[in-house]
This record gives C-alpha cells, structure tokens and sequence, in this order.
C-alpha cells in the first residue's frame, strides 16, 4: 500500500551548515524529550479510552500481539506466530517466552485470555467496540503457558485485526481501584512506564529498562534511546507552534493548516504529516429523533452544502476532503462516492420544501407547525481539536445561509456526552474514528442492540445488515470490498445517515536534533517514541 505522508524537510538540509556533524551521528542512548501534544487522555487504559488522539501517549506502554507492515500484514510482537482457521472461526496465538509486565508480572496465555474475557463483561466495555468484539467470542482456551485459542461463533473477518491490536493489561490490572482511570498499577509491556502525571499540565514516562521485545517494524532492539519522555498538554495549535519555535518542546503534534508553514521550510525543524485510517470526521445523522428522522431532511445536508471552500479556507489546503465511509488509506476504500454529492442548493432546498419545512421566520429559519428546523449537532469536548469547532461554526454558518437550516452547536463534556449518545436524544453527532478493516465500519453502522458501539446515526437497516453480515462473513477481500462498496452506497447516496467531511491526518514537527520520530507503518498514527534519539545541540 503506498504511504500517504510526506517528509516536507529531508535529510539534505538536516546536514547544513547549521549542524555539520550531523551526518556522523547513529543513534545512541540517554537525553529527555519534551512533546507538546493537542490531546489529554480521558483515560490511561487504553482499552476504554476512545481517542484517537490520545495514542501518541498511551502507546508508549502499551503492546499487541500483533503489529502491521504498510501493506496491513501481520509481524510478531508479543505473539511470536499467530494461525487462524480456514474458515476464519478459529484464531490461535503462540506467545513469546520472554516478556514481562512492567510490574514484575509474566505474560503468558491466562494473561491474554483475561484480556479477552473482559471484552465479554458489558460492565468493563460498555459503550466501546471491545463489547462488539466479545459478543462474537464462542469460547477461550489455553491448552499450555504461551498458547491462546479463541473460537468465534461464526466467521467474522474483522475479528483478526482487533484481536491482533487489543493493547494486552497486566493481570494485577482486573484488582485494581485504576482498572477505569488507569495509573501506574495497571501495568503495560512497553518500552516506557508512567512516572507521573499532573492532570491538565503533563504526563511523564521513564525508560522500561527491561525491554526486549520490540516488533520487527521497529528500527531497533532493546530497551528505548531516551530515558524520559514528557507530554504536555497544550490544547491551542498556536501554543503548540510557539513553544517548539522557542525551545520550550523538542517536538509537536497536532499543527493546523496556518502553522505548518512555520516548519515546512525552515532548516531548524522537520514537518510529517499523514493521514489517519479508520471513519472520516463526519456528521452522523439521527434516523430516530427529531427533523433528521425525515430522509429528506438528511439529503438536504448531504446535497446542499459545499465543504471544499470551507476546508480550504479553515485549514490553508492543508486537509484532505472526505467523501465515503472509510479513508483513502484503507484497503476497503471505495472511490465511488468522490464527487458524487454535494454543492446542490437548489435540490436540497427542494427537499425541505416537500418535506413541509417551507415556511420562514422572522430571522430566515425554515418552520413547520410553527417549529423552527433545528438540528442540534452534538460534539464531545474531548475530542474538539484540530480546528474543528472553527469547521463547525463555518458549517453552521452555510447551513443557514444555504437551506434556513438552524444547525445547533452543543459541546458538552464526557458525561453528557455518554448520556446523549444513549438516550439518543440528538439531531447530529460530529467524529471519526481510526480501526482499520472494517471494525469501524462495524462499529457505526451495525445496530445498537447488536453491538454498535457508536452507531451515531441509530440506523438499524435491513439491506445495510445483510452486507455487514456478507462481508464478515467471508475472508475473501474481494467480496469484502464489493460489499462495503454497496453498504456505501445505501449508507450515504440512499439514507444519508452521514456528511464525511475531511479525512483526519497526524502532522508531527521536531526540532532539528530530534531522530527518528515518525508514523505507525499501517494506521500512520504517531508511534511511540521508542526509536526516537537526539543529536547534540
């Protein structure tokens, strides 16, 4: 699969004037860096925290039993091999010999197996796609100490990758008052431990001084180069920039479209930037509560508004607009959908008008009965970054304009949000999501009552449930693909239960000195600072 970033900055102007020994140098041990990063984590269990974001810290310390190449296949990690059944009901996992938790504790096959039993208790998972997972688990064996059987009930594809991703907990873990929060007694196997964390300032790792077991994607073996890594936690992208062009961060993420020209050609930093795998950013639309339950209503937005000038006037043609259910990235993206909806105002405005929204009120707002169309768009303050808020309100502002449509913005915090999203009491919820191979395809659009963990649109579809079934129901790529290709189509052409909006991206700059630093090679999210070293400067 070819890699979607570009290294704006090469190492021929890393080995100017500025830094002649540079090209000397090899990665030694020792130093600390300084991050500052968009996103603080709701959670330090990685297996209830659902941002994305957050990954660029929590990966540090976390492992799977499996990694990726950039072509999606699978190498060892904790898992030294891995076999899955003919017919894809039957996953087994061999376990390496030699790896411990950070807290003393051996991995071994009941330690896996708990890890997967947990995705069983809607108690531990509810309202995350481990309760999807576990629902299609028949049974766990462990015939000896490094052996992992898992039986499905039934085939299901998309059961390889999250099994092979689900980021492995400390068997101490299930006793612990941190098992929600998370904390430094539930333990990881990776490269770095928590060593502190100042809620709202930072969260600082120490090198795992015992690290052996690093993947073959990595660029080395053994323990991590640095011996400390910090993250602070600066919200504003404006913040972010400046501290690394002051000195205050040795590296950033998370760089808006107005910023990136700061690092794209100055010789004293290097700028990344690649897009996210997984869900665009998109609006997902209620089916079942208030003016989107009318189809009509839902195609007026997906027809009548026009988002390309409005990315390129929030991000500086920095972003990449999104048109299907999955990115580009994704080895089950179909690019069938590209300019095939949108920047209709005329046809949309037809649409509410039959759907009896054609009265006016006094401010331009569309009425019916006397009621105002409103749609309230929901959007979890725990991920508002990357400028969206500013996309949001630029959305708001055309839909107004465009079709008299009063688009309600509501951020609310973690709490409301979880309450929102059950009591299904919405018109619109904004996110993206990053699982690869068809969990987040899963994960949106398969019912509710069936596992749907961010069904955000509510739909529960005959047509869209037969292809979900189709297409896990086979190991076949092909079928898979022609069946997400007309699960899109339902999806978007047909119901509209989603406006894609952009294709989320990870943009990282470092200073000069630093090495190393880079993307995951398959779901090109920021990796771990494991491989990362610093020159003398």
């Amino acid at each position: 699969m070819k890699k979607i970033f570009t290294l704006a900055l090469g190492f021929t102007s890393l080995l100017g004037s500025a830094s002649p020994l540079l090209a000397a140098d090899a990665p030694h041990s020792g130093g600390s860096l300084t991050v500052g990063v968009e996103t603080e984590p709701t959670t330090f269990n990685p297996q209830l925290n659902g941002q994305d974001k957050a990954e660029i810290t929590l990966r540090n310390f976390w492992e799977s039993l499996l990694a990726r190449r950039p072509d999606g296949s699978f190498v060892p990690w904790l898992a030294e091999s891995y076999q899955i059944s003919p017919d894809g009901k039957t996953l087994r996992f061999t376990l390496r010999h030699d790896v411990a938790f950070s807290n003393g504790e051996k991995l071994n096959a009941q330690a896996v197996a708990e890890n997967f039993r947990h995705t069983q208790d809607a108690r531990y998972c509810a309202g995350t796609s481990l309760c999807l997972m576990g629902t299609h688990i028949a049974s766990i064996e462990t015939p000896d100490d490094t052996t992992v059987v898992i039986n499905l009930n039934a085939t299901y594809s998309p059961f390889l990758s999250f099994a092979a991703g689900l980021q492995i907990l400390a068997p101490a873990s299930w006793q612990s008052t941190q098992l929600k929060s998370g904390g430094k007694e539930i333990a990881g196997t990776g490269p770095f431990i928590l060593d502190s964390y100042e809620k709202g300032q930072q969260v600082t790792f120490v090198r795992n001084p015992n690290y052996r077991w690093a993947p073959a994607t990595a660029k080395h073996q053994g323990p991590a180069y640095l011996e400390r890594v910090t993250y602070r936690f600066l919200p504003e992208s404006s913040v972010r920039t400046g501290a690394l062009l002051s000195g205050q961060v040795d590296a950033i993420e998370g760089i808006s479209g107005n910023d990136a020209g700061e690092f794209k050609d100055n010789g004293d930093f290097t700028y990344q930037h690649a897009l996210n795998t997984g869900t665009p950013y998109s609006l997902f639309l209620n089916v079942d509560y208030g003016p989107t339950q009318d189809v009509r209503v839902r195609q007026a937005l997906l027809q009548g508004l026009e988002i390309d000038p409005l990315l390129k006037s929030v991000y500086r043609g920095e972003r990449t607009r999104a048109w299907g259910i999955t990115s580009p990235v994704d080895p089950l993206y179909d690019k069938a959908l590209e300019g095939k909806y949108g920047n209709q105002p005329d046809a949309a405005n037809r649409l509410l008008d039959e759907a009896g929204w054609s009265a006016r009120d006094s401010e331009g707002f569309r009425t019916k009965a006397g009621q105002r169309l409103r749609i309230e768009l929901i959007q979890a303050q725990a991920t508002v970054r990357d400028q969206r808020d500013v996309l949001l309100q630029a959305i708001q502002a055309q839909a107004r304009q465009r079709l008299g449509v009063d688009l309600k913005l509501n951020y609310v915090d973690s709490g409301t949000y979880t309450e929102v999203r059950a009591s299904g009491k919405f018109g619109t919820i904004a996110n993206s999501n990053t699982p690869t191979d068809g969990v987040d395809i899963e994960n949106h659009y398969r019912p509710i009552k069936q596992g749907g963990a961010i069904n955000y649109s509510r739909v529960n579809d005959a047509q869209i449930n037969a292809l979900l079934d189709k297409a896990a129901g086979t190991l076949d790529i092909a079928q898979r693909r022609q069946a997400y290709s007309d699960l899109q189509t339902r999806a978007l052409t047909e119901l509209a239960l989603a406006l894609p909006l952009y294709e989320p991206e990870d943009q990282l700059a470092t200073a000069s000195y630093v090495h190393g630093y880079g993307f995951r090679s398959y779901k090109q999210m920021p990796e771990s600072v494991y491989d990362v070293w610093l020159s003398e400067h």
